[in-house]
């Protein structure tokens, strides 16, 4: 398998802020292997979404041989560049019946400050359980992440995972794009681009890991980023970033 990407699915990219990859990112064994990795995870918090999920590698270095890997750094080399920084990863649960929606959003809108450019930040959302829309996949409004940033207004927390969204004159629904995933399946978005997700209320969860990577380029900028901790994952630092690996 080859995680290269075409010159026409990079275009694709390009143009609408996002991509679905429809195969096998990793080998079945792998892929196994990961899926062991976050149900130990999930068991340690009581198999709820909370937010330890979050940056879970800092905490388990298992998890650096998934997001360092040449499958999903094939992926990412050819719309940010070869020198790429791990920027996060999370696991994202929604367990089954759960009726909070994840609201519409910008990645970019909750990091602002903490890097000095969002131009070339890529998240590849991987399936650990099948994604559809009965359990609650993640949509997209393609182009949006050629816009900036969007404003935003608060929401009710007891029905959206967050307590913002951006405003709803802002946002048209019919061109929302659903990221349908089988197990071991990704998709690829861009930071900038408005995204979110229905509440799932079917009985099935749907569990993605998020491995988020931007280029050197970009500073990190130190004092809005307290204990937070990035990889080199490829390539060689630009901006005068400090890593980890280093």
């Amino acid at each position: 398998m080859s995680g290269k990407l075409s010159e026409n699915e990079v275009q694709f990219y390009q143009e609408n802020g996002y991509l679905l990859y429809k195969q096998p990112l990793f080998s079945a064994e792998k892929q196994a292997e990961l899926t062991s990795i976050f149900e130990e995870h999930w068991e340690l918090i009581g198999r709820k979404l909370n937010s330890e999920l979050d940056t879970p590698h800092f905490r388990d270095e298992r998890l650096l041989k998934f997001l360092l890997s040449d499958e999903v750094l094939d992926l990412v080399e050819p719309i940010i560049g070869p020198n790429i920084g791990l920027w996060s990863s999370h696991f994202i649960a929604k367990e089954p019946l759960n009726g909070k929606q994840t609201p519409w959003h910008e990645d970019s809108a909750y990091w602002e400050g903490r890097l000095d450019r969002f131009d070339k930040i890529v998240t590849v959302w991987l399936a650990i359980d099948p994604s559809n829309k009965e359990n609650g996949c993640m949509r997209v409004i393609p182009g949006t992440h050629r816009n900036g940033f969007s404003e935003y207004e608060e929401v009710d927390s007891n029905e959206n995972i967050f307590s913002t969204e951006i405003k709803s004159h802002s946002i048209d629904d019919s061109k929302a794009v659903y990221f349908e995933l089988e197990p071991g399946e990704c998709s690829l978005h861009d930071s900038r681009i408005i995204h979110g997700a229905p509440a799932n209320k079917s009985p099935h969860r749907r569990c993605g890991y998020t491995m988020r990577y931007f280029s050197t380029e970009a500073k990190v900028l130190p004092e809005r980023n307290e204990n937070f901790k990035v990889w080199l994952a490829r390539g060689k630092d630009i901006a005068g970033n400090s890593f980890v690996n280093a």
